[in-house]
């Protein structure tokens, strides 16, 4: 979510709602994968989090960012908040702590993932080094306190502070101390939307157990794999969880719409102002009946804008976000893409998975995500296990972006960049396991060894 869409149309009924929807319908052959991934700032020096002002701080850091990269500023009151590439379509955001997050341009295949992420990281390293910044690759951040991470300079973040703590106990956790990895794919039709939708809400539980990544708060174990998926089960359960409708007869953009305008809102933006109507629906604000803006209707803004504040575990926007993952290590990182690519964008491969959880029951997927942040690969669902499942889910994924046949400048295809996730399966056992290993081992039950092995 790079920035707030401007589009001041009023909308004047429903199937506008469900039209922005369906403009994101395209042909395979124009199907296209965007990444995202954050990484938490620290400082190189005492491994402190990184304030947003100072010569030293967030804002510098994006101020060489711009000089270096040419991008357009995203300013929110006279400070820099991120920037945007006008001609590939990437951009770089902060979420409400400082991570630093880059929105991938939308790319063809999993090689530009690979390449896009490397140049990046090249880039954000010519910057950040020299003014004592480190980026971490992991789900939540190990070491600090709510209280010791900054706040950055971004509107919608104040009212979302302020109404976190009325829907959940970890909505705050979420927003300032926990980075998160996601794919965005696209769909050819309302069918193969629902398809995709399905499958990838069903088998998110595997990307977590994969890519799961965050056992430590505060500087001790916190008795998960995954700490960053538990923190979204009591975040907001009004706009987050395993969707169950979405495998119910009729499911389609219209009722993605009717459950979007029933989510309560956040806020309003006009001009640079961010107005406060957490906990209302967007329903009574297309109706005339928001308090905060009595008798005004909705622009396509409003609508974008909250469709951006909906956090399932796979979101619907014009394309559907795999959100399940932890922030890894950059090696893995493109992994992500790479697995739900050989998933979702093979016919074969998305058919067989569709066989896998077919059967599944809404209540059985429910306890799968229930258990998984703790169990990993020993949550069950029926009479498996969750890492029988997943390598089942690799073997599918690996066919897929074998038959897919994009290959590299050294004629390898894309199914190289699952190799990161092939070792883990031959392992046995999660990524947060093995750190669990190091903390009980050779880090001698401190968890500041990561700010190097784990850091970008």
């Amino acid at each position: 979510m790079a920035r707030d869409q401007i589009d001041m149309t009023p909308l004047q009924s429903r199937d506008e709602l469900v039209a922005w929807f369906e403009a994101g319908i395209k042909p395979p052959s124009e199907f296209r994968i965007g990444t995202e991934h954050e990484k938490t700032p620290f400082t190189l020096e005492g491994r402190q989090p990184v304030p947003y002002e100072g010569a030293r701080g967030i804002g510098a850091l994006l101020e060489g960012m711009q000089l270096l990269l040419g991008w357009e500023p995203i300013m929110e009151n006279g400070n820099i908040i991120g920037l945007y590439d006008v001609t590939g379509g990437g951009a770089i955001s902060l979420e409400p702590g400082g991570q630093f997050e880059l929105s991938g341009a939308p790319l063809e295949n999993v090689h530009q993932t690979q390449s896009e992420l490397m140049a990046h990281l090249a880039q954000v390293r010519e910057i950040a080094t020299p003014l004592g910044i480190g980026f971490l690759g992991l789900g939540m951040t190990p070491s600090w306190s709510r209280s010791q991470i900054p706040v950055m300079p971004k509107g919608r973040y104040k009212i979302m502070t302020n109404y976190m703590p009325k829907v959940g106990q970890y909505g705050i956790d979420m927003m300032y101390r926990t980075c998160t990895v996601q794919t965005n794919l696209d769909f050819s039709s309302e069918a193969d939307m629902v398809k995709k939708l399905r499958v990838s809400i069903a088998l998110q539980p595997v990307a977590t157990a994969l890519f799961a990544n965050s056992p430590f708060t505060e500087g001790k174990p916190n008795g998960f794999l995954s700490f960053r998926s538990e923190i979204w089960r009591d975040t907001d359960n009004a706009r987050a969880g395993m969707l169950p409708w979405v495998f119910e007869d009729g499911m389609g953009f219209e009722r993605w719409v009717d459950y979007a305008l029933d989510v309560p809102m956040y806020f309003v933006k006009r001009g640079e102002t961010y107005i406060d109507v957490a906990g209302s629906s967007f329903r009574a604000f297309f109706e005339g009946r928001n308090n905060s803006l009595p008798g005004e209707r909705p622009t396509i803004s409003d609508w974008a804008n909250h469709l951006s504040t909906i956090f399932p575990e796979v979101r619907l926007k014009r394309y559907l976000e795999m959100r399940g993952a932890d922030g890894v290590p950059w090696g893995r990182l493109p992994a992500l893409p790479a697995f739900w690519v050989g998933l979702l964008y093979d016919n074969d491969s998305l058919d067989a998975a569709w066989d896998l959880v077919s059967h599944w029951t809404a209540a059985e997927r429910q306890a799968l995500r229930d258990d998984v942040p703790r169990s990993g690969f020993k949550a069950r669902i029926k009479d498996r296990y969750l890492f029988e499942i997943a390598k089942e889910c690799l073997k599918l994924s690996h066919a897929g972006l074998r038959r897919r046949n994009r290959v590299d400048h050294s004629g390898r295809d894309e199914s190289r960049h699952l190799e990161p996730l092939e070792r883990i399966l031959e392992a046995g056992r999660t990524p947060a396991e093995e750190m669990l290993d190091k903390f009980n081992g050779d880090w001698g039950g401190s968890v500041e060894p990561v700010y190097q092995e784990y850091a970008f």
